[in-house]
């Protein structure tokens, strides 16, 4: 069964939405990310993305006084991602909750790092993002894209032993289409055993079933949430129906 696991994205510790990664296209849906986290666990969700987008600009993180409090208020298991770049970084994560972190650029811009990240903390803790555009890995915000193909990527690091990979194809990130199916069935084709989490796209529950009939083992989902293209009473009967 597919684990169904929401975004919170954070900009000034609230809870915020973008459009294809660009901070001009900001929607502020909640200004209590607990509050918002909370409704989660109830609706029977036990996992969360959380993305420091503050972070992601500065290059550190920033907003973990917002993870401690989730994490210490919820059950929810959370993995924590946006402009990690260094040991204190990932310590201040995993000290305020986190159980996983999610490394994106810098598994491609300092590699040596990354991988000492995989060998501390074990690849159960270490989440490689791979985003894409046009299958070919995005970095920096997704403001640069990079020469690396995404299946290239994902397996220099799958013979490191990463484990979960969460992908999105950012053409289609925060806009509602619908997921990358083609590539999602090519990542899964190539990588059977792979924690494949498909992120970026989803509108409607069709979508999260489509993927769940792929065998694709985990789908982020945000916007769909926060628009009410996806209900929280439709998560609760796909995870008690499950």
């Amino acid at each position: 069964m597919i684990t169904i696991i929401p975004a919170i994205d954070l900009i000034d510790a609230k809870c915020v939405r973008l459009s294809q990664g660009d901070y001009n296209q900001k929607t502020v849906y909640n200004e209590n990310p607990l509050e918002v986290a909370k409704m989660f666990e109830d609706a029977g969700i036990t996992r969360l993305h959380l993305v420091d987008l503050d972070g992601a600009k500065a290059k550190h993180i920033v907003n973990y006084k917002v993870l401690e409090l989730i994490a210490s208020k919820t059950n929810l298991i959370i993995d924590f991602g946006g402009g990690l770049k260094s040991d204190e970084d990932l310590r201040i994560a995993f000290e305020c909750g986190a159980k996983m972190v999610t490394g994106g650029s810098i598994a491609v811009k300092d590699r040596e790092t990354f991988l000492h990240w995989i060998e501390t903390y074990g690849a159960e803790k270490i989440i490689l993002g791979a985003d894409a555009k046009d299958k070919m890995i995005a970095v920096s915000g997704w403001q640069e894209v990079s020469e690396l193909s995404i299946l290239d990527f994902i397996e220099s690091y799958t013979s490191k032993g990463i484990r979960q990979v969460i992908s999105t194809d950012i053409a289609r990130d925060g806009m509602l289409t619908g997921p990358s199916i083609d590539l999602y069935k090519e990542i899964r084709n190539k990588f059977p055993s792979l924690g494949l989490i498909a992120s970026g796209g989803i509108a409607t529950m069709k979508d999260i079933y489509e993927l769940d009939e792929l065998g694709i083992p985990g789908v982020i989902t945000g916007k769909a949430i926060y628009e009410n293209r996806i209900s929280l009473e439709e998560i609760s009967k796909f995870i008690l129906t499950k």
